[in-house]
């Protein structure tokens, strides 16, 4: 995790207006448009696109977009990306091509929503790893967060009912989650003096060429199908949702989430991004028919409750928290 003062003096000597709701209004397009990417993936998916070949377009498309936006903010500072070539290497492999990978892995087994939810856990595992990894023992808000994301997991799952589980959705989605965690560290560390859009840029070009080296030397499969695919109930042909995936669930979200961040600070942009899961329900109850029963409304609920404790209970340690390792 990453300083917030600096964040929070900036949107505090702004001026309050017209940067507040802007910055709402952008939070809530990168939060709709990210909650759309599993309800289009699925659709894919069943119809034989393999989970590596969508990624691979959506990271790949995506990187192509923000290169001049990128290029303009490096404004040739070309020093940066040699002294963070690992710290980017890592952004792109797990936080952009590793979670959104599991991810459209997760929906292949097992329906968006409870997949989604399992997946923003993640900020639950950021705070287990700052604890392990520098000592920042959790207070008491933020185990009460836990144990409340920990009940709407088994809501979520319908643990208690004793429902059929998808073993293999559910390791994916846990994986997913993981790296949305590695994600949320690095992408809020402010000491490596890359620029938001040039970190994201880097990220989705470096998984993009990691994904594409995997699919050459058949490590990942990739496959791709020209069959037109289904959204609530109407005949959809393969290439609109494959662009969409990257023009407007990969581009337009990173682009509308950064310029977001730059005017709420990234404490209450990371409040308004938990709409991604109520954008992904509704996405998948939309385009997939996948409306979520009363148990898991319930544990959706206990889980987005639990996070926002968990961030309410943190703070004071997020000031001073170390650069990730």
């Amino acid at each position: 995790m990453a300083t917030l003062a600096h964040d929070e003096a900036t949107v505090a000597a702004a001026a309050p207006g017209s940067r507040l709701v802007s910055g709402l209004v952008l939070a809530v397009v990168s939060a709709a448009t990210f909650g759309l990417s599993g309800a289009l993936a699925r659709g894919l998916l069943d119809t034989g696109w393999s989970p590596g070949a969508v990624v691979l377009v959506r990271v790949g498309l995506a990187a192509f977009l923000l290169t001049p936006l990128g290029l303009f903010s490096l404004r040739g500072r070309w020093q940066l990306l040699r002294s963070n070539a690992r710290l980017i290497a890592l952004y792109g492999t797990v936080a952009v091509a590793g979670a959104q990978f599991c991810y459209f892995s997760a929906v292949a087994h097992m329906q968006v929503g409870p997949a989604l939810l399992i997946e923003f856990t993640a900020p639950a595992a950021v705070v287990v790893y700052l604890w392990l990894r520098h000592g920042q023992r959790p207070g008491r808000l933020t185990l009460v967060g836990a144990g409340l994301a920990a009940l709407g997991l088994v809501l979520i799952l319908n643990l208690l009912s004793g429902a059929e589980l998808s073993t293999i959705g559910v390791a994916w989605a846990l994986a997913a989650m993981v790296g949305a965690a590695v994600y949320f560290v690095i992408s809020a560390d402010q000491s490596n003096g890359l620029e938001p859009l040039v970190l994201a840029w880097g990220g989705l070009t470096t998984g993009a060429l990691g994904l594409g080296l995997l699919g050459l030397a058949g490590l990942m499969p990739m496959h791709a199908a020209s069959t037109a695919t289904t959204y609530a109930g109407h005949a959809v042909a393969w290439w609109i949702p494959l662009l969409t995936l990257g023009l407007v669930t990969a581009a337009v979200s990173y682009v509308t989430g950064i310029a977001a961040g730059r005017r709420l600070g990234s404490r209450l942009a990371s409040f308004v991004a938990l709409l991604e899961v109520v954008a992904g329900v509704i996405w998948a109850w939309l385009l997939l028919d996948q409306f979520p029963g009363v148990a898991q409304v319930v544990g959706g609920l206990l889980i987005l409750a639990g996070v926002v404790t968990v961030k309410l209970g943190e703070p004071a340690a997020a000031s001073t928290e170390p650069a990730p390792t």
